[in-house]
């Protein structure tokens, strides 16, 4: 009897570490950097228009930090103490054909206390003024509602050992989404797109939602690289490649 309680009480300590979805250490500052305003340009105008379908978009933190850990823009993600997996890029609402709405209405600077909750996630202040800009506010809630959503979204992926699968010779991208899509519920290879960058490592995976936020086979539209594409999986430190 008490052994069973030990281990219930083992399990109850590791689940919200399981929770994070790879935010393997993470400590939110005092002083949290205020974002600048994110607003429409000629390049990424206003566009309203009807919802279809989302996106949950995750990066590949060691990826997306190989290049900029001397940049201070960066620091709270690629410097310090601070170490990721998976982060939460966005919850992105798409288009019923190849456009998405984006920018749809004005928007202030986000409050202090909704960026310190999600900075854990999405690791830069500015990002989070940027998503909810461009995307959030094309879904007709407010700040706190977008995040706590995407967030939730965010923390109930499981993943496959990214370590272990980085060492898998000739690695494709239909394996790796094979790999996470065994680990949730609902979730095929299809629902999802991998995106690397030009060298051929793994930059993000795109998750394909219904306006349910079910998962769903993604439109052939959406890109990324084809199941077959070999690639690669940055881990850190000196790596081969």
């Amino acid at each position: 009897m008490r052994l069973a309680l030990a281990l219930l009480a083992l399990l109850a300590l590791l689940a919200p570490v399981a929770a994070q979805a790879q935010t393997l250490q993470c400590s939110v500052p005092a002083q949290i950097e205020r974002p600048r305003p994110d607003l429409p340009t000629p390049q990424q105008p206003r566009r309203v228009l009807p919802i279809g379908s989302y996106t949950l978009a995750i990066t590949w933190s060691p990826e997306y930090c190989r290049t900029r850990r001397d940049d201070a823009r960066n620091s709270f993600q690629c410097g310090g103490a601070n170490r990721f997996g998976f982060t939460l890029h966005g919850l992105w609402p798409d288009g019923e054909g190849k456009d998405w709405p984006q920018y749809c209405t004005t928007t202030p600077i986000l409050p202090e206390s909704v960026i310190a909750k999600n900075l854990c996630v999405t690791p830069s202040a500015q990002l989070l003024q940027h998503e909810y800009a461009k995307h959030g506010t094309c879904m007709g809630v407010s700040p706190a509602a977008y995040f706590d959503e995407s967030r939730t979204l965010f923390q109930r992926l499981r993943f496959p050992d990214m370590i272990a699968l980085s060492h898998r010779p000739n690695l494709t991208a239909g394996q790796i989404a094979s790999a996470i899509a065994r680990r949730n519920p609902g979730m095929t290879a299809q629902s999802m797109r991998i995106t690397t960058n030009k060298r051929g490592w793994l930059d993000e995976v795109w998750l394909c939602l219904d306006k349910r936020r079910r998962y769903t086979a993604c439109p052939a539209h959406q890109g990324g690289v084809t199941p077959n594409t070999r690639v690669k999986i940055w881990r850190g430190g000196r790596q081969a490649g």
